[in-house]
């Protein structure tokens, strides 16, 4: 036979002879026998066919056939015969008979003039090719899949080094035009590493593997000088070894040595693979795991340090394959209270770091993005898989890996690897890896096909941003973005609770934003700046303001509209979270959760938004957050003071509401002076305005027209408008305007202060009555009611006690007998409600007597039902409920 002993050229006939020998009896059942020769010469071993029908004796066919000669060449007849014998039963006799044989089937085969004895034509001599001298493996696969039907390829398996590597040799006469024909090579089985044979003859010998004679001799019996169909997909790293699969009619030899434990599964190989062949790889490997055959003997399934199901919500993607998440069920109260995940089985392009001056990896942003995107505040589920030890910094962090799939999604990491934005991560053959390993490399082969994201041939080019943090920058173009309203910005970084470092997408630049008039209490330090000594002292809440930030804003995509920029060059403005009905202003959250405070001189110069300060004083009110610190002043405790009730005769000057208004008091000779005091002002300074301090609350002289002409009147400013106007207060007579602050504005005279001579008009509300407010129908009728039965009327008001400034009161007109009390006759009506118990004990504290209150409540309560029966007003459509309670 061809070997490198003889140049690779066969002996004629050698290559037949063997075809007809393996052809013959590889894979099938034989019969020795040894008969002995003599004093010098070897056992002669006899090798017969075992057929139930027929003996075959091997060497004589062979050398019938003309693929073998005797050793000894003799004439016929010059063989003794059994008649020669003096004893039959001689031994002798049956060597004797068996060389006769041998020189006849010789004889016939001359005469025939087969195999070797052939004239025309000649018999077959190979000149064999080995791959790596003659030609490369590479070409090989190619020209099978060019030439071969449906790129597979007859070989012979000559050789088994080890379960999984083999010598074979191409028989496929397809291949005869690409001038392969009878080429040796070595295959690896794909998707199987087998353990290895040892090698006696290195220095030092190494050892066989445990299980590696076994696996050998499993596959040996199997496929070993088989003709087989190989799929050949590609090549080793080196280009040596051909990777393939043989195709077997009983099934496959992979599978087969999983399946008993005899090979572990080879990741590199099995990419290579049909990825719909895989999944059953997988599945046998899995079962020798779980029954310990052979090789797993020892395996044990990874040990979790904790769940191996973990549900919460994404607060952070670190990178494009790692998440911080809040477990379902865990208080945010600490930043260790998050968990770190990565993607079991996926490896995203790394983040660089601009301190060292390293560079992401293409598409390492893309991936981080779409992760964000994909999963940030959204609710997961994370199948733990396995666990790793991660070096950082001086110590380790153990890592979970897991699949994350959220309720639209399956499996996030196959999106990733699917859009070409990740890959599938190169295990060790003992690593663990996700039990969807199959499923990612497939959708990694797709990407690669299809040339996306890593996978593209393009060069990657990131888009530059402008880098707006520079104040110079942001001073030049933050007129740009005030300009541009609304617009919208993903938030990369949380400073603190209100300070943020944000992207924004249409004007492709990064800015520092800060929410406007608010002012945050200052975290705990980050340990790099602290490790510096910059740092500023942690305030209380700092943190948890902090932490709700990250929990609602951070990596979110935000809406924000700028309204001005700091010396520091700070982008200031509103910023709201969410869509449709779910939006929200992000600094009216803060400050209701007492996370934040209102910028008080914002608040001194009425800059600061009304429903800010509202929050605030609500946040006060409940003492939540900041306002539940807050330090309570040394001093004397004072005997509460109760109210005596007192009874007035009083006429109505303004109506703001379904049960709140001013009233003045019948008599009071206060009016008079005011009004006078105010004619002599108007008299003194005309009707021209003057610059006044516009602070909120501040009193200063207001221009009014009552149908009788201008005149200057005492007035508080309530709020700042835009355009040069404020909201200012009458406080003499209670109703509000909207005026011009240039032309209807000036001081007012110290004499004629508020603290000298107090405001006429008295805030009052109906006692112990809830109405709904102006925005509502129910609201607007309660007011036109109120006001039809107390304006331009003498009333009798009962002050029961004063409250957050305000005279909570019962209203009554004296020339109605009938009637009842203003506050009952808005309840009956069915356009008020009666107040909680809460508020009646909380008058009923401030009041020395409380039983005309408490007659009152009861009086409130039977009109109430009455209303309820009958279906009146807001009751028409039924009970309303606690929810609509909280609507007044």
């Amino acid at each position: 036979m061809a070997s490198k002993a003889n140049n690779n050229i066969d002996d004629p006939g050698a290559f037949p002879s063997r075809e007809w020998l393996r052809n013959t009896i590889v894979g099938k059942s034989v019969t020795f026998e040894t008969r002995k020769q003599g004093a010098t010469a070897g056992d002669r071993v006899l090798a017969y066919f075992s057929d139930p029908s027929v003996q075959i004796n091997l060497a004589v066919e062979s050398v019938r056939n003309g693929f073998a000669t005797p050793k000894v060449f003799g004439n016929i007849d010059d063989v003794p015969s059994e008649m020669d014998s003096e004893d039959p039963s001689d031994p002798a006799n049956d060597v004797d008979d068996y060389d006769s044989q041998l020189q006849s089937a010789f004889q016939e085969a001359k005469m025939n003039q087969v195999g070797v004895h052939s004239v025309s034509p000649r018999p077959i001599i190979r000149e064999l090719k080995n791959s790596g001298d003659d030609f490369g493996t590479l070409e090989l696969v190619e020209k099978c899949k060019k030439f071969c039907t449906n790129g597979m390829v007859k070989c012979v398996i000559e050789y088994i080094f080890d379960g999984s590597r083999y010598r074979l040799s191409v028989t496929d006469e397809q291949m005869e035009a690409a001038g392969l024909l009878h080429s040796s090579f070595t295959l690896i089985l794909a998707g199987i590493a087998a353990p290895r044979i040892g090698n006696p003859r290195l220095d030092p010998p190494t050892d066989s593997e445990p299980h590696a004679e076994e696996a050998k001799q499993f596959v040996e019996m199997r496929l070993l000088h088989r003709e087989l169909y190989v799929t050949l997909h590609g090549t080793d790293k080196s280009g040596v070894c051909g990777v393939g699969t043989i195709h077997h009619p009983k099934g496959n030899i992979g599978i087969e040595l999983l399946k008993n434990g005899l090979g572990k599964m080879s990741d590199w190989s099995a990419r290579m693979m049909n990825p719909l062949d895989v999944p059953a790889f997988r599945i046998a490997e899995n079962d020798a795991k779980r029954t310990n055959k052979r090789v797993w003997k020892s395996y044990q399934p990874p040990q979790l340090s904790g769940a191996s199901e973990i549900t919460g919500v994404v607060v952070e993607v670190l990178t494009g394959d790692t998440l911080s998440i809040l477990p379902q069920g865990v208080p945010y109260d600490s930043e260790s209270r998050l968990k770190r995940i990565s993607l079991a089985s996926v490896r995203s392009p790394r983040l660089g770091n601009e301190k060292i001056g390293k560079a992401d990896e293409p598409y390492a942003f893309e991936c981080k993005e779409r992760l964000r995107i994909l999963t940030v505040g959204k609710s997961i589920r994370v199948d733990v898989h396995y666990e790793k030890d991660i070096t950082m910094g001086q110590g380790t962090e153990t890592r979970q890996y897991g699949t994350v799939s959220t309720s639209k999604k399956s499996d996030i990491g196959e999106v990733l690897v699917s859009e070409g934005l990740a890959v599938t991560q190169r295990h060790r053959d003992d690593d663990e890896k996700s039990p969807s390993y199959d499923v990612l490399c497939a959708a990694e082969n797709a990407a690669k096909a299809a040339k996306k994201g890593v996978h593209s041939p393009k060069e990657y080019k990131k888009a530059p941003t402008n880098d707006l943090t520079d104040p110079r920058k942001a001073k030049a173009y933050s007129g740009a973005l005030m300009r541009a309203g609304n617009i919208k910005a993903v938030v990369e970084h949380s400073f603190n609770g209100s300070r943020f470092k944000l992207f924004v997408p249409s004007e492709n630049c990064h800015i520092v934003f800060a929410l406007q008039d608010l002012r945050c209490p200052q975290p705990s330090p980050v340990s790099t700046l602290s490790n510096r000594g910059q740092v500023k002292a942690a305030e209380p809440f700092g943190d948890a303001s902090k932490r709700n930030a990250r929990m609602t804003v951070h990596q979110r995509t935000v809406e924000i509209n700028c309204k001005g920029v700091t010396m520091g060059g700070v982008i200031t403005g509103s910023l709201f979270v969410g869509q449709g009905g779910q939006r929200k202003n992000f600094a009216l959250e803060q400050v209701g959760a007492g996370l934040a405070v209102v910028d008080q001189r914002k608040i001194d110069y009425g800059e600061a938004p009304k429903v800010l300060i509202d929050a605030q004083s609500a946040a006060q009110r409940n003492r939540t957050g900041i306002w539940s610190q807050e330090t309570q002043k040394v001093e004397e405790k004072k005997p509460a003071v109760k109210a005596k009730e007192m009874i007035y005769s009083v006429s109505l000057s303004e109506i703001c509401d379904g049960h709140r208004f001013f009233v003045t008091i019948n008599g009071d000779e206060a009016i008079k002076v005011v009004n006078d005091s105010m004619g002599i002002f108007t008299a003194n300074n005309g009707l021209s305005g003057a610059p006044c301090d516009l602070k909120i609350g501040k009193i200063v002289a207001a221009l009014f027209d009552d149908g009788t002409g201008k005149k200057w009147y005492r007035a508080r400013i309530v709020e700042k408008k835009v355009r040069g106007k404020a909201t200012v207060l009458f406080v003499d007579y209670g109703n509000k305007e909207v005026v011009p602050t240039a032309s209807h504005l000036r001081p007012l005279d110290p004499a004629l202060d508020v603290s000298r001579i107090p405001a006429v008009a008295k805030e009052a509300e109906l006692a112990l009555v809830n109405v709904r407010s102006l925005e509502d129908d129910d609201g607007i009728d309660a007011a036109r009611t109120f006001s039809r039965l107390a304006w331009g009327r003498k009333m009798e008001m009962r002050v029961h006690c004063e409250m957050e400034g305000k005279l909570k009161v019962t209203l009554v007109d004296p020339e109605d007998t009938n009637g009842g009390s203003v506050n009952e006759q808005l309840v009956v009506g069915g356009l008020a409600t009666v107040a909680k118990k809460s508020e009646l004990n909380a008058m009923s504290a401030k009041m020395v007597s409380d039983n005309s209150l408490i007659k009152l409540s009861a009086d409130l309560s039977v009109a109430q039902e009455s209303a309820r029966k009958m279906r009146k007003g807001m009751w028409r459509y039924g009970d309303i409920g606690d929810s609509d309670d909280e609507e007044y």
